[in-house]
């Protein structure tokens, strides 16, 4: 028996594909775009192209798993003293050898002896020395963020605060305009000046693409600022390397040339922005010839950016979160998000400015997380910051953590700070629960591995932040071996700890109709039985007067949200002065600093280059990592240096080299090719036991905080780099 089910792919990525996957007779035989889907078109990036062979892994975990009590934690049956594992390949690595430090036992046993544990950990210690880790392993709106949360809400576990990627960078966005709205993709298709700031959109936005592609056909001009010569980069029209954590002041710089040679929309400023005034001020202390100096760009190519992006209409900026990952990364992008504001460009088919779309989908988060069930007479939860899980782990007390569960997460692998992150989880007095799909760095220091389904295995609602389509994603096939969603694995934890509300007997379908029982006025006339039949469904944008959004036949008008203003902050207008800002401390418009771990910062002197220490191109953070197919995609275990630098420490291309701070070391190749500019190396994210000496580059980065959102500082490192012939 043959059949096709819709489903939508889950992964952290802007796309949220619409995706068909063929059955037959209960095994999924192929996967495919969905042609019907607006923005999928038909295709699939390589990475979920070759989803069958991640599902039908023979590495997947499929049973519950106990560790043997003679087998310490950490990573077993590895050899990082083997060259080969500069060019990793499945003989060279089998993630099965950690299945030797488990014994497999049944869901009940499982079950039983997590609520055991966490039930005398609460009693004896406090609910609070329980700490719940996840993050972006699935978006799914249920598995990502529902049965869990109410779990860890009616325990009275501390509370994880999950701002690892995205928050600096959302709340920069949202000083200036309230809430996270962007550009339609297929609006680009009538841009004519297309700006791509920190952002792959060939590694981790490809179908953004095509759009960028007809519009250039039609004359538009493609523009890529980014410190790295990435695959978007060698694409672009003009590239414009700039140093690390340096965006803020190039913003700046152009806004004090369209302000001062009068480029700016008069009219728009007038009406829907705020503080106007108190910007044009403020940029007059960041001319071109200053941001140059910390920048790497020349002054006369920031006059000509600045004078391009605001006369060559519609113009449009295409912003990632590669931008927020510094200290000074939310003011940054504040900075940006002001760009379009003084130019006007919001009001164009076709500009405006793209960092997220999620803010328009406004689930009801409180009927999927309900945080109403936190026990009377608990004091306010305790908050830990996921990026500062080295910290929590080794000197949080009153009380100390005693239980981590982790799930859609690696954090021995996505982590800061590597080295006292793997100190924690070798901790013997650490219960760790991981419910994983594979494998990872991760379940190498657990005490309980469950196993956790694909998207193929179950049932979820899926939203996007690189478009405005919400889809349900249907069930495919059932869950191989004994794998559970995480909803499925809360729920029946739920009553393993006997919490007999009623909400965790709540199904699937009753859910996603909750979540969609919301006061957004565009998910009015959306329900799950019109998703379930259409695959996907655009928000209804027609159903709030002021979105300037109709329809025209079948083709939805463009959606201009602030076309009229209509921004979501305290003033309703853009706001270039902002009172929340100076109510943190912050400049109450926008300034730059120079980020203290970086070459014109406070601890320059201490090492002189700065480190990328950047995502893969394919493996999607830690995820499809140790999958063969995709892994060869990927150059993996390198350092990419400038001639320049390569040169004044005598390595050539290909030597082996140690990469060094005061934080720790990690041992890679040299590959000396012009993508970086001098002062600047990078090395990508990698699981940590695909490596020599079992670390990745998360041994060099810190676990400081950003300016805005408590995000990481990922891109303010400094390191120093060196030849070597020996191994760790």
């Amino acid at each position: 028996m043959k059949s096709v089910v819709h489903a939508a792919c889950p992964h952290d990525c802007p796309d949220a594909c619409g995706v068909l996957i063929t059955i037959e007779d209960g095994r999924a035989t192929r996967i495919q775009g969905d042609p019907a889907h607006p923005v999928t078109r038909g295709f699939l990036c390589a990475k979920v192209a070759k989803y069958l062979d991640r599902v039908y892994s023979p590495d997947r975990v499929l049973y519950p798993m106990r560790r043997k009590a003679t087998i310490p934690k950490g990573p077993s049956g590895a050899d990082s003293r083997n060259p080969a594992r500069f060019a990793p390949a499945r003989e060279n690595f089998a993630p099965n050898c950690a299945a030797d430090a488990f014994t497999r036992i049944s869901w009940d046993e499982a079950l039983d002896e997590v609520a055991h544990r966490l039930r005398r950990i609460a009693d004896d210690i406090g609910p609070e020395a329980i700490l719940p880790y996840s993050y972006g392993g699935t978006l799914g709106a249920l598995n990502g963020a529902s049965m869990d949360r109410r779990f860890f809400t009616r325990l009275g576990a501390s509370e994880l605060e999950r701002t690892i990627c995205s928050s600096a960078g959302e709340a920069g966005l949202e000083s200036v305009m309230g809430v996270k709205l962007g550009t339609e993709p297929d609006q680009f298709i009538h841009s004519r000046y297309i700006i791509v700031w920190a952002s792959n959109i060939h590694g981790n936005n490809v179908h953004l693409w095509p759009y960028i592609v007809e519009a250039r056909r039609k004359g538009a001009r493609l523009v890529v600022i980014d410190p790295y010569r990435t695959r978007t980069a060698a694409c672009a029209d003009w590239y414009l390397p700039i140093n690390p954590g340096t965006d803020g002041a190039l913003a700046l710089a152009m806004m004090h040339v369209i302000i001062g040679e009068g480029l700016y929309d008069a009219d728009y400023v007038e009406n829907y922005t705020l503080g106007f005034d108190e910007l044009s001020e403020k940029v007059k202390a960041y001319p071109p010839e200053h941001a140059a100096q910390w920048t790497g760009i020349a002054a006369e190519d920031i006059r000509k950016l600045a004078r391009e992006y605001a006369t060559v209409r519609p113009s449009v900026i295409r912003v990632n979160y590669g931008v927020q990952r510094s200290d000074g990364g939310g003011m940054a992008t504040r900075a940006i998000a002001m760009l379009p504001c003084i130019i006007g460009s919001l009001k164009e088919v076709g500009g405006g400015i793209h960092l997220s779309t999620s803010g328009a989908f406004d689930l009801n988060k409180d009927a999927l997380r309900r945080p109403d069930l936190r026990p009377q007479g608990l004091k306010p939860s305790r908050i830990v910051n996921m990026v500062e899980l080295g910290k929590a782990l080794n000197t949080l007390s009153d009380p100390p953590l005693k239980a981590l569960f982790v799930y859609s997460s690696n954090p021995a692998a996505v982590c800061p700070n590597h080295n006292e992150v793997v100190r924690g989880l070798k901790r013997t007095d650490l219960f760790t629960v991981v419910h994983e799909q594979f494998f990872t760095d991760t379940t190498d220091y657990a005490d309980i591995v469950l196993p956790a389904t694909t998207f193929f295995e179950h049932k979820d609602l899926q939203t996007a932040y690189g478009h405005y389509y919400l889809q349900v994603s249907d069930q495919a096939i059932e869950p191989l071996g004994e794998c559970r969603a995480n909803v499925e694995l809360f729920r029946a934890l739920a009553a393993r700890m006997r919490f007999d509300d009623e909400c965790f007997s709540e199904s699937v379908d009753e859910m996603i109709e909750g979540a969609l029982a919301s006061t957004n006025p565009w998910l009015q006339g959306i329900t799950r039985e019109r998703l379930e039949r259409e695959g996907q469904v655009r928000l209804n944008f027609a159903a709030s007067p002021d979105a300037s959004d109709g329809q025209t036949g079948s083709v939805p008008a463009p959606f201009l949200p602030f076309a009229q203003g209509n921004f979501r902050t305290p003033s309703g207008k853009a706001e270039l002065y902002s009172e929340a800002m100076k109510a943190l401390g912050l400049d109450p418009v926008a300034e730059f600093k120079p980020p203290s771990e970086s070459r014109h910062g406070a601890e320059k002197a201490t090492f002189p280059l700065e480190l990328l220490a950047r995502k893969a191109d394919n493996f999607l953070n830690s995820t499809f990592t140790n999958q063969p197919s995709v892994q060869q995609m990927e150059a993996v275990n390198l350092l990419e240096m400038h001639s320049a630098d390569a040169g004044a420490r005598g390595i050539a291309d290909g030597q082996m080299v140690r990469v060094f701070n005061h934080r720790g070391e990690i041992f890679l190749k040299a590959r000396v090719d012009g993508s970086v500019q001098p002062g600047v190396v990078s090395a990508r994210l990698n699981w940590a036991k695909l490596s020599a000496g079992l670390r990745n580059i998360n041994v060099l980065t810190s676990e400081k905080l950003s300016d805005l959102g408590n995000s990481a500082t990922f891109y303010s490192v400094l390191v120093d780099v060196e030849s070597t012939k020996s191994f760790p």
